[in-house]
């Protein structure tokens, strides 16, 4: 069974490389074209590129998915299957190209989740369980029908970087399943009309900057969830010492403050922690605006509060 693979990021990396190393026949590759970024604009390639290349495979990086050059250079390879992870949302003149269709690996227990940051949306609504879902592609964006998912635990302190680490390993095994299950014609679609069973749909929309800001008015659990969500990217933040400060790992505790919410307290040496409408943020790892990330401890010495 001939497959092309679609990704762009690490996330998508994992699942490239399961695919090879079980054997499945990976004729192509397509990717994000190459992007300037850092100093001196040098081009950037994309993790799922640099990887393909080091494993000789052919990259296509289409600036527009309905290209009629692209179009052709995709038929030409004579896709069974398309495999869909961590890329972008597919014109029907692509996803319906193969024979057996396009699949996608999505970082949610689907129907929850749809959207671009599944991971993060779990974990800054405090949810305990995520996991992993492939389907099959449709004209609605994330709806397609349901082949396989895997549950995964999100710990009471696990950051959205570590439960990213955890989906990219299960989802990649998930992916394998899925292919094998679709060589051998094995496997039964559900639509994700039956798997709702009436429960509220959350969505994971694109985190914009704004989304980052702490509202120290908060409830603690609702601060500490926003910061482990956040993290490592794009990062919860506020403003201190009247300069902006991203968090990137704390933790809280439940106890009434005598200060109001977002004044901090510290000794200057070891402690920095912000007051919420009912508890603390204590934290452990930060970046000021200019500064590189540190510790707590290395930041304070830094600073005069």
């Amino acid at each position: 069974m001939k497959i092309v693979f679609m990704g762009t990021p690490d996330f998508a990396v994992a699942s490239l490389s399961a695919l090879l190393d079980a054997g499945f026949n990976v004729v192509a590759v397509v990717t994000a074209p190459d992007k300037p970024a850092g100093r001196g604009q040098k081009l950037n390639e994309s993790a799922v590129k640099k990887f393909a290349v080091s494993k000789n495979l052919p990259v296509l990086q289409p600036e527009k998915l309905k290209n009629p050059d692209f179009l052709n250079q995709l038929k030409a390879y004579g896709a069974d299957l398309q495999v869909v992870v961590a890329f972008r949302m597919l014109p029907e003149v692509v996803w319906d190209m193969p024979k057996y269709g396009t699949i996608n690996l999505h970082a949610s227990l689907l129907p929850q989740y749809r959207g671009a940051a599944p991971i993060n949306w779990a974990v800054i609504n405090g949810e305990k369980e995520s996991g992993v879902t492939t389907f099959l592609l449709q004209h609605e964006i994330d709806t397609g029908n349901v082949l396989f998912s895997e549950k995964v635990p999100v710990g009471d302190n696990m950051t959205a970087g570590e439960l990213h680490d955890e989906l990219m390993n299960v989802g990649a095994k998930l992916l394998c399943k899925t292919v094998k299950a679709i060589e051998n014609q094995d496997y039964t679609p559900q639509a994700q009309e039956d798997l709702q069973k009436n429960a509220e749909l959350k969505h994971a929309p694109k985190i914009f900057k704004e989304d980052g800001r702490i509202d120290w008015n908060q409830p603690t659990n609702v601060v500490y969830n926003k910061i482990r969500g956040l993290s490592p990217y794009p990062a919860a933040y506020t403003t201190f010492l009247d300069k902006g400060l991203k968090i990137y790992q704390a933790s809280k505790e439940l106890s009434k403050p005598d200060i109001q919410a977002g004044d901090f307290s510290s000794d200057g040496k070891s402690f920095l922690k912000f007051a919420t409408a009912d508890g603390w943020i204590w934290v452990k790892e930060l970046q000021q605006e200019g500064k590189k990330k540190m510790l707590v401890e290395d930041f304070l010495r830094g600073v005069r509060l």
